[in-house]
């Protein structure tokens, strides 16, 4: 019992040891000095989903990857680079699914046909339970 329950509480313990000890990238944290900057950052920082947390944008989220994506961020925008190029890199680098708002293609099909479909299906299941079958 107790060979087996060594490796499960060893693979549970992983995920706290995900960030490492180091300090947060320069930017990480820290507004650019030009607020029109700053709020192309911002707003390109919305719309990039965290790949370690997966649920928040890398704005929100406190991950350390976060983290350094708003660095990286900030430091192109700083650098004069348009917001389109830096999503750009960002997908080329880790995919569609680093965006909130992902391409149409074949691999995203799915995404978004998925709503439609369960909706058809709700609005289905709703008038059969609540429509009376007529005599």
């Amino acid at each position: 019992m107790t060979r087996l329950l060594l490796p499960v509480l060893l693979l549970l313990a992983v995920p706290a040891h995900a960030d490492s000890k180091l300090p947060p990238a320069s930017l990480a944290y820290t507004q650019l000095p030009d607020p029109a900057q700053e709020a192309r950052a911002k707003a390109l920082m919305e719309t990039l989903r965290c790949v370690v947390c997966q649920g928040q944008s890398i704005a929100d989220s406190d991950a350390e990857m976060a983290g350094d994506m708003r660095a990286l961020v900030r430091q192109r925008i700083q650098a004069g680079e348009p917001p389109a190029q830096i999503r750009g890199w960002l997908v080329q680098r880790y995919g569609d699914y680093v965006s909130y708002d992902p391409p149409l293609s074949w691999s995203t099909v799915p995404l978004w046909l998925a709503p439609l479909v369960l909706a058809g299906l709700g609005l289905l299941l709703a008038r059969r339970a609540f429509v009376k079958p007529r005599s």
